[in-house]
């Protein structure tokens, strides 16, 4: 390839884990397959020296380099780096952050990733990006003007009349390098089974931060395209390489009909996804509960449980009787083979649609307004007579 021809490589090479990578595809008729094991720290560095020395001859002056890696080899990987393009290219440590199940282990889940960006020159391209404000920020306070007073502290710029001067229209928070975007979960549009996909949402922010359109993007161990994929949806031109045959075909199937994922959770925000009952849950304050979001028929779990099964709990709602509370949790809970069922009932009354009586499972427990009411209407009772 010739010098200098390369605008932004991004590469995703092996991360040193000592195992061997399989994943069907969705349609269960492959498997997608690559080894990830090495003899020694040497041999792994040998091979990324060699790559990289050839990705810096090709990388235009005012190109970039992001380089994926994870905790296995991330500081062999920044001394690498800062050897080859020199510390003083080093522009920023990016954190993936993401959410994802795991199995139990006598450690701290990891939830992040590595994406290492360098540059081969001081001029480089980059195009700023802009974030949403934080909920906490003050935005009329940020649309103020400000300047250094005679002590050299920030206040509020004014005219000669005393007035706050406007500091124009915000667009939003420059991009931090703290990236939370959505692993691919299993049934995203995108998916296609191979082991250590990306998602297009990362790749398009990497290729819109440092390039322009018709700029020529490399990928030298591209997998299933992604980072093609988006370079086509942005209007860049591309470049992958792999050394799996599948992998090739698959990239070249994803680019003949290119599908992208969009994250309800970042156009929505993850709050948007807290939609617990927040009146049910203080009347549950004391117990030690973990609040379930997304189910219509359970408000929370105990973090104790029976022989490993969980414990339920739905406090009853103003427009319910207790039946219908009673068949929301039942039709919720009996799927995760819940051996018991807590409903806390703030009225009484109702027809329910198993039968006469409650399933054996559901425990009632009265509430506060029931347990008042019915302590007030003795009292009156006892002073009557």
């Amino acid at each position: 390839m010739e010098a200098d021809s390369i605008h932004l490589v991004y590469l995703d090479p092996p991360f040193f884990t000592q195992k061997t990578h399989t994943l069907a595809a969705k349609d269960r008729q492959r498997t997608f397959s690559f080894a990830d094991t090495w003899a020694s720290h040497d041999e792994y560095v040998l091979f990324l020296r060699e790559r990289l020395q050839e990705i810096k001859r090709i990388l235009h002056p005012a190109g970039a380099l992001f380089f994926h890696c994870d905790r296995n080899a991330s500081h062999i990987i920044r001394l690498l780096l800062d050897e080859l393009f020199g510390a003083d290219k080093f522009r920023a440590e990016i954190i993936w952050h993401y959410r994802r199940w795991s199995n139990a282990q006598k450690n701290l889940l990891p939830a992040h990733q590595t994406i290492y960006y360098y540059t081969k020159s001081d001029q480089f391209t980059f195009n700023v990006l802009r974030q949403a404000y934080s909920p906490a920020t003050n935005v009329d306070q940020i649309l103020q003007r400000r300047k250094r007073d005679t002590a050299g502290k920030a206040v509020y710029d004014r005219d000669e009349n005393g007035n706050v001067i406007s500091n124009g229209a915000k667009k939003g928070v420059p991009l931090s390098d703290v990236w939370d975007i959505p692993y691919l979960n299993p049934k995203a549009k995108e998916r296609t089974g191979y082991p250590t996909q990306k998602p297009i949402l990362l790749l398009e922010r990497i290729i819109q931060i440092a390039s322009r359109e018709n700029d020529l993007v490399l990928d030298p161990f591209c997998g299933s395209g992604t980072t093609l994929v988006a370079a086509a949806l942005l209007n860049r031109r591309a470049i992958g390489i792999d050394i799996s045959p599948d992998a090739i075909d698959l990239a070249r199937q994803r680019l003949r009909n290119p599908i992208k994922s969009e994250s309800n959770l970042l156009q929505t925000g993850r709050d948007a996804y807290k939609n617990a009952s927040q009146d049910a849950l203080a009347l549950l304050q004391g117990l030690d509960i973990v609040p379930v979001q997304r189910n219509k028929g359970i408000d929370a779990f105990l973090r104790d449980d029976i022989n490993g099964a969980p414990i339920p709990i739905r406090v009853q709602r103003p427009n319910e009787t207790i039946p219908e509370t009673a068949a929301s949790l039942y039709k919720a809970a009996k799927s995760k083979n819940a051996p018991i069922m807590f409903l806390v009932a703030l009225k009484e009354g109702g027809y329910f649609p198993f039968g006469h009586d409650l399933p054996p499972e559901i425990v009632v427990i009265d509430g506060p307004a029931i347990l008042i009411s019915r302590f007030v209407s003795q009292l009156k009772e006892n002073l009557t007579v």
